[in-house]
């Protein structure tokens, strides 16, 4: 039998490289239209012409691209925190995690609400404030709490209704500017100021309210639901990903195919 590398390829191998692509991919795919994803292609061709230069025993090149790559380590984590904080929660999404042991979703899911979220009272809400012509950001707590990542919000800590949340999206209210927490049947806070997204290839005519959920929803498991004050639109942010211009039925088919699987 050869020695050569070549038959030493199995199926320990193969699983190898599908689970790198995967990983690349993912960090691609929640990089993509940020400023990382130049870093990420330059530290990807570094890393490649560092294993060319092994190859050809190029031991001085070698060296010199290794030191660099061992140092790099701690910037990469510096640089791609808010990816690595995405890619970590993308592992532990609901949807993967719908299949595992109960005690295990259990720990993982914290203390969500049972009886799931009433995503029907959330769409009747939106066409309110939609035809009333008022801008408003809400957002519904999915597993864990996104409370550290706003700042200035005013505790509520009452039960939500169509009515309350119209009442603090009003021009008159002083919390109209600001995000409301849902979680279950309650309202947690508002008047909560969000990190916006720092994505470069989203549309120019976002305004603060679509970038902020979407900042909300790259750096947690959170929804955000933004209602536009200029179109009267209504848009759902989700894992970096921003749905536009929904209607009711699409509205709930979101919220529930995310809060209520089942």
């Amino acid at each position: 039998m050869s020695d050569g590398h070549i038959l030493d390829f199995g199926i320990w191998q193969l699983l190898d490289i599908i689970l790198v692509a995967v990983i690349l991919y993912q960090l691609y795919r929640l990089s993509r239209g940020t400023v990382a994803i130049r870093i990420f292609g330059g530290i990807t061709a570094v890393y490649v012409v560092y294993q060319v230069t092994e190859a050809l025993q190029m031991d001085l090149l070698s060296q010199l691209l290794g030191q660099f790559i061992g140092v790099g380590v701690i910037a990469l984590i510096i640089v791609f925190q808010q990816e690595l904080r995405q890619f970590l929660l993308l592992i532990g999404h609901r949807d993967l995690l719908s299949k595992a042991p109960r005690w295990l979703r259990n720990l993982l899911g914290g203390d969500a609400p049972k009886d799931g979220f009433d995503s029907q009272m959330l769409a009747a809400t939106c066409e309110e404030l939609s035809r009333r012509k008022l801008g408003a950001l809400i957002v519904i707590r999915a597993g864990s709490d996104p409370s550290h990542l706003a700042t200035g919000a005013t505790p509520l800590d009452a039960s939500w209704s169509k009515p309350l949340l119209v009442a603090v999206f009003e021009r008159a209210s002083p919390m109209h500017d600001g995000a409301v927490l849902l979680h279950g049947e309650r309202a947690v806070w508002s008047a909560g100021i969000l990190p916006v997204s720092g994505r470069l290839d989203l549309p120019s005519g976002l305004g603060t309210r679509h970038r902020a959920a979407l900042g909300i929803s790259e750096q947690s498991d959170a929804l955000a639901v933004v209602v536009s004050e200029e179109n009267q639109a209504i848009s759902l942010a989700v894992e970096g990903e921003l749905h536009r211009d929904l209607n009711r039925e699409q509205l709930i088919d979101h919220v529930d195919r995310l809060l209520n699987p089942g």
